[in-house]
């Protein structure tokens, strides 16, 4: 019961009709923040596409500047040169046709994938067990690539991978509330700017709808938008 109660009293604390400038709502989220995990900040960006056309389809990927505040499992499908270069980037699993065994025996524990080019068509095996988890490498977003160092260095650095949903909303994780909050804010603000840059010419009238921030297990924070607009040009 003390876990719905608090629940409850740190949605109370929110005006879901109010929209906050991007320094109160981060106070607020901290404040408001009751569980006994260090809970994860989400961001929601409803975004004016139609996702359905392929012609105004988001998506990528950024480096976040601060991270995201937790050790990132990384799996690389790679062999011989391209293997010892995952490898000596830190990466957790390297491999070729005996993590794809592992993986369709039922193993997933890892957080992101990497292949380079030429194991593609050993990874294609698995694309219906990876797609479905977001775990299936892409070369739009990065990680089908020679330069698997590198590629390895940026998802432990805090990479994240972006996706617009069919309701045209994109959603990510973009640190931790422990986390100083203008460290938080600058997470935020770089991926809206890689938003923003990412606009499709085929998209038309307001593209930022709107854009809201919540903890694990709290409230959605609306956020001012044109105060946003304002600090990512």
């Amino acid at each position: 019961m003390a876990k719905g109660k608090n629940i409850k009293n740190a949605k109370e604390k929110v005006d879901r009709s109010q929209v906050y400038d991007i320094d109160g709502a981060l106070e607020l989220l901290k404040k408001s923040a009751f569980a006994k995990f260090d809970e994860t900040v989400d961001i929601s960006i409803r975004l004016g596409v139609d996702p359905r056309k392929a012609d105004q389809m988001v998506r990528g990927a950024v480096v976040l500047p601060n991270g995201l505040g937790k050790t990132v499992r990384v799996l690389v499908f790679a062999k011989g040169e391209k293997a010892a270069e995952a490898e000596k980037a830190g990466a957790d699993f390297v491999g070729a046709d005996d993590l794809v065994e592992k993986i369709q025996g039922g193993w997933f524990d890892f957080d992101t994938a990497i292949a380079s080019p030429d194991m593609m068509g050993v990874v294609g095996k698995i694309g219906r067990l990876l797609g479905p988890r977001g775990l299936m490498p892409n070369p739009k977003v990065g990680t089908v690539t020679m330069d698997v160092a590198r590629a390895v260095n940026e998802s432990k650095s805090g990479k994240i991978e972006y996706r617009v949903e069919k309701a045209g909303i994109v959603h990510a994780p973009v640190g931790k509330v422990s986390f100083d909050a203008d460290k938080l804010k600058e997470n935020i603000l770089s991926l809206i700017d890689v938003l923003v840059k990412a606009k499709p010419s085929a998209a038309k009238g307001t593209y930022l709808k709107k854009i809201s921030i919540s903890s694990t297990m709290g409230a959605g924070i609306n956020l001012d938008i044109p105060q946003i607009q304002t600090l990512v040009r």
